[in-house]
C-alpha cells in the first residue's frame, strides 16, 4: 500500500479540467472545435472501416464466382448480385454496355451466354466496339475509386490541421498569460502558470486528435489502394475475356 501511494505521488499531476477552465476564451473555443473535429474523424474512420471491410469480403466472393465460370457474362445472365463490391458495379455496367453493342447487331442482349458457346454469328463485336466497352469499364473504375475515397479528404484535414490548430491555441494562450503578467506587474510563476497550463492543453488535444486520425488514415488508405488495384486488374481481366469470347478476329 505504501509503495502504491509512493508511485502515485511521484506521477506528474495534470488536471485537464482545471487547465480547460484556466484557459482563455479562444483556448476554450479551440479545444471545443478540436473535440468536434475528433468526433467527425472517428465517425469517418468507423464508417469507412465498415464499408471497406464489407467491400473486401464481397469482392473476394465476387472474384471467386466470376473466375469459376467459363463465360465472362455468366453471373450477369444468372442475375447473381454482390452488393457492396465495387467490382460488381463495374461488372454490371460492362455487361450492360456489351448487351447494347450486341443489340446493334440484332443479337438479344439478354442472351449474353452465347458468346463462346455458339456459332460465329454471335461473336459480333469489332475492335472499335471493344474500345467503347473498355471506356465504359474504365469510367466505372474511376467512379468507384472516387466513391471509395469519399470523406478521406476530411480525415486528411484532421491529420494536418489539428496539430496546427492546437499550436495556435497554445501560442495565443501563452501570449495572453504574459500580457496578464505584464499588467499585474508580478513576475511570479504562480501568476502565469494557470494560463500557460490552459494554453498547453490545446496542443495536447490537437495531438490526441491528429494521432488516431493519422493511424486511421494510413490504414484506410492501404485498404483503398488494395481494392483499387483489384478493380484495375479485374477491368483488364474482364475486357480480355470479352475479347476472347465476342470479338471478331480480323
Amino acid at each position: 500500500m505504501f509503495l502504491t501511494d509512493s508511485i502515485l505521488n511521484s506521477l506528474p499531476v495534470a488536471d485537464i479540467a482545471s487547465a480547460f477552465w484556466d484557459s482563455t476564451f479562444p483556448g476554450k473555443a479551440i479545444v471545443i472545435l478540436l473535440f468536434l473535429g475528433s468526433a467527425v474523424a472517428w465517425t469517418i474512420m468507423w464508417t469507412k472501416w465498415v464499408q471497406l471491410k464489407f467491400a473486401s469480403r464481397t469482392t473476394a466472393d465476387f472474384l471467386s464466382a466470376f473466375r469459376s465460370e467459363r463465360n465472362p457474362t455468366a453471373l450477369f445472365t444468372k442475375r447473381e448480385d454482390y452488393p457492396g463490391s465495387p467490382l460488381n458495379t463495374i461488372y454490371k455496367a460492362g455487361c450492360k454496355a456489351l448487351g447494347g453493342e450486341l443489340h446493334a447487331h440484332g443479337v438479344d442482349p439478354e442472351d449474353l451466354l452465347m458468346g463462346g458457346l455458339t456459332s460465329e454469328m454471335h461473336r459480333r463485336l469489332s475492335l472499335n466496339q471493344l474500345e467503347t466497352l473498355r471506356a465504359v469499364v474504365d469510367r466505372n473504375v474511376a467512379d468507384e475509386a472516387l466513391n471509395l475515397e469519399s470523406q478521406m479528404g476530411m480525415l486528411a484535414t484532421a491529420v494536418s490541421a489539428a496539430p496546427f490548430l492546437g499550436l495556435l491555441g497554445t501560442v495565443w494562450g501563452v501570449m495572453d498569460a504574459f500580457a496578464g503578467m505584464a499588467q499585474s506587474g508580478s513576475a511570479a510563476l504562480s501568476a502565469v502558470a494557470p494560463g500557460i497550463s490552459g494554453a498547453l492543453l490545446t496542443t495536447i488535444v490537437g495531438l490526441l486528435v491528429a494521432l488516431p486520425s493519422m493511424i486511421g488514415y494510413n490504414t484506410l488508405s492501404a485498404k483503398i489502394r488494395r481494392i483499387s488495384v483489384q478493380m484495375d486488374n479485374f477491368a483488364q481481366e474482364f475486357i480480355s475475356a470479352i475479347q476472347n469470347n465476342y470479338v471478331i478476329e480480323a
